[in-house]
């Protein structure tokens, strides 16, 4: 079967032996994969390693197989692909067990993805393929930050340093469906526009003084996944007491505080990380329920998944990138 792997040094389009199935697994053949960021950090993650490596975190497509102790699904049924393996009920952080779809195990960069029932989901029929084959990483990844963690409140502010991200994308449809008040920041001027379009509140450059900028506002809850470049401008900005939620650095990974200046105003920290099987399924249930729909930016053909690399890597897009099998 066709696979994007990573070998070596080299990312490449290849065929690989298509998986075998276990009596507790299912096979999927992929008609839509997400890309995210992480896919572009993995090479170097690996390093020089020998042995391919099929990339990719995200999927959707129809079960073409099961195994013989499988019970939930059956096959021609369509499901989405559950991106975090080991960590299925709702905890305060993952289990030691825990790992991400795509590294260190085969992802859904091919034609067929094999894995355990229990890291499947049933396709929410009102969305497309598209739509279903970029959601769960990113819009788990949101939903826990906003929700579980950041607990945020229909009458509250939350400001969002970044408006593109696919991420973000979620967490600005599912803040806005409970009542609250989304503020975002970006450096374009046409990210800043579908942001609000998307349905956030205000939108303000991100070269500007934020602190001048929302002098008037009360900023309850900061989800920040850009880092070293933008944590100390989030926490200037957050209210006496506000939360703030982290759940990557696309800038530097480490960040130098005020310790002082942190503990007298008393402010709320709290690192985040994907979401649990429970989440997902809450999560789904979520977006039915106000019919959120995935924004995607783009959808490539797998012949085409090199320039999909490149397109992600430039920061181009405004929400989800996906591949097409």
């Amino acid at each position: 079967m066709q696979a994007f792997v990573h070998q070596g040094t080299e990312l490449q389009r290849t065929k690989v032996n298509e998986p075998g199935l276990k009596t507790n697994e299912v096979k999927v053949a992929i008609k839509v994969a997400g890309l995210n960021h992480r896919d572009l950090h993995i090479p170097e993650r690996r390093g020089h390693d020998p042995e391919p490596l099929v990339l990719g975190s995200d999927g959707a497509g129809i079960i073409e197989a099961v195994g013989a102790d499988v019970h939930s699904f059956a096959p021609g049924d369509e499901v989405i692909i559950n991106p975090g393996l080991g960590w299925l009920h709702q905890s305060e952080a993952p289990p030691v067990s825990f790992e991400i779809v795509g590294m260190p195990y085969n992802g859904t960069f091919a034609q067929k993805y094999v894995v355990n029932e229990q890291y499947v989901e049933k396709k929410p029929s009102y969305l497309s393929w598209e739509e279903a084959g970029v959601l769960a990483l990113s819009a788990l990844t949101g939903y826990r930050a906003l929700f579980t963690k950041g607990k945020v409140a229909a009458n509250e502010t939350l400001f969002l340093p970044g408006a593109g991200s696919g991420v973000n994308t979620y967490i600005i449809q599912f803040a806005k469906a409970i009542g609250a008040r989304v503020i975002v920041a970006s450096r374009s001027d046409v990210k800043r526009q579908k942001a609000l379009e998307l349905g956030a509140d205000l939108a303000i450059d991100t070269n500007q003084n934020w602190e001048r900028e929302l002098e008037n506002e009360t900023i309850d809850l900061v989800i920040d996944s850009v880092g070293g470049a933008t944590f100390n401008r989030s926490l200037a900005i957050l209210k006496k007491g506000g939360r703030m939620v982290t759940f990557g650095a696309t800038t530097e990974d480490e960040v130098t505080i005020n310790i002082r200046e942190f503990f007298y105003g008393q402010y709320q920290l709290f690192g985040s990380t994907m979401g649990s099987k429970q989440e997902l399924q809450h999560m789904l249930q979520f977006m039915e329920q106000y019919q959120i729909r995935p924004v995607v930016d783009q959808i490539f053909e797998y012949k085409n998944i090199e320039e999909a690399f490149h397109y992600l890597k430039e920061a181009k897009q405004f929400g989800k990138v996906g591949i097409r099998f």
